[in-house]
């Protein structure tokens, strides 16, 4: 059966780099390897496969002579695992690629623990000012009894005798050998035969801890805050990962964010709107006066400098941006109807309201299209 082309089986372009190559590779061994489809026979098959196009992709005088004549410039020399020997070992091969994927690089020993992350709600007000958070983390800590040795007080763990500490064995499979974790000590390369009372053994315990988050200016949704060493204890006594806070800053009953710049909407009313007037606009650094021409149209911005949030990462405030709406009254009494009515017949005529007058006009030009 003829082989497939050596590109298409790692899922990569000819013009792939080197990493791109063997993050292809990483991905189709652990979608096929042996010892995660044992009840699947072509998993073998197609993790070889991928196995034999890396060897040759991986190295550029092979994938050079692969390209330029194909399989037949590789067989026999140096596809495949016959160029290794049958005895070759699988982990010596491809260590750097699988060790943290099937184990081939760890060892029994501390680890570093696992980052956390905690999503923090503010307000809108909080985010552009800053502040002080306290929050309340779950964790696995260290424990205090064992100091994270797993062991009962007084006593130490011991070397494990099935992996001799390394925390791995080797298991031959076929033509190639693997290493997997050491079902014994579990990775650990220390069994503990008398375990701590507090931790039972596992060197870390479940607890809360509370913390105080110190939040910059100008935060804003998406923003993350590290916290060096506030994540989870490591394993065997491993150091703490770190714990990133994620900011979400809450929906605002007045104001909409964009980047810096802030807006809102400013109801008036027509009377208002036709005469001109001041309102009085909130910000978040107090109360401002904006001023209303006459003859203002609804949807008009209005724009207050320097009235938006500084950006967390440095430059000028923002700005404010207030859009006006028209309020058409409601619940209007009998006497102010007939108020209107006597207002509306006024201005008959007048040219009072040009945009309504052009659309009427255009409207009329589009329905005589019709009548033609």
């Amino acid at each position: 059966m003829a082989k497939r082309d050596y590109y298409e089986v790692l899922g990569v372009a000819r013009t792939a780099g080197e990493s791109e190559i063997k993050k292809a590779y990483r991905r189709v061994a652990m979608k096929y390897h042996p010892d995660r489809n044992p009840e699947d026979p072509d998993a073998e098959i197609k993790f070889k496969e991928a196995t034999e196009a890396y060897e040759v992709l991986s190295d550029s005088g092979k994938r050079s002579a692969y390209d330029q004549f194909g399989h037949a410039a590789v067989d026999g020399s140096g596809g495949g695992f016959g160029a290794q020997g049958a005895g070759a070992s699988f982990s010596d091969i491809f260590g750097d690629v699988f060790g943290d994927i099937f184990g081939g690089g760890r060892r029994g020993g501390p680890a570093r623990g696992a980052d956390l992350r905690y999503d923090l709600e503010l307000s809108l007000e909080d985010a552009a000012q800053g502040t002080t958070a306290r929050i309340r983390v779950p964790t696995l800590a260290n424990c205090s009894t064992c100091d994270g040795s797993g062991a009962r007080k007084g006593t130490a763990p011991i070397l494990c005798g099935t992996c001799q500490g390394s925390g791995q064995i080797r298991r031959s499979q076929g033509f190639f050998a693997v290493q997997q974790t050491c079902p014994a000590c579990r990775g650990r390369g220390r069994v503990i035969s008398d375990p701590c009372e507090q931790c039972h053994g596992h060197g870390r315990v479940e607890e809360s801890r509370t913390l105080s988050v110190k939040v910059p200016p100008g935060v804003d949704t998406g923003d993350r805050i590290r916290l060096a060493g506030e994540g989870q204890a490591g394993p065997n006594g491993g150091p703490a990962g770190d714990l990133y806070v994620q900011v979400v800053v809450k929906e605002h009953p007045i104001f909409q964010r964009d980047g810096a710049d802030l807006y809102c909407e400013v109801p008036i009313s027509f009377v208002d709107a036709a005469l001109g007037g001041e309102l009085e606009v909130p910000t978040l650094t107090g109360r401002v006066n904006l001023k209303i021409p006459p003859e203002t149209q609804t949807g008009r911005l209005f724009r207050l400098r320097g009235k938006g949030i500084v950006p967390v990462r440095g430059g000028g405030p923002g700005d404010l941006l207030c859009r006006v709406v028209v309020e058409t009254p409601v619940n209007l009494s009998a006497a102010q109807k007939e108020l209107l009515h006597a207002f509306r017949d006024s201005l008959q005529g007048g040219g009072h309201s040009p945009r309504e007058t052009s659309w009427f006009d255009a409207a009329k030009k589009f329905f005589e299209g019709f009548t033609r």
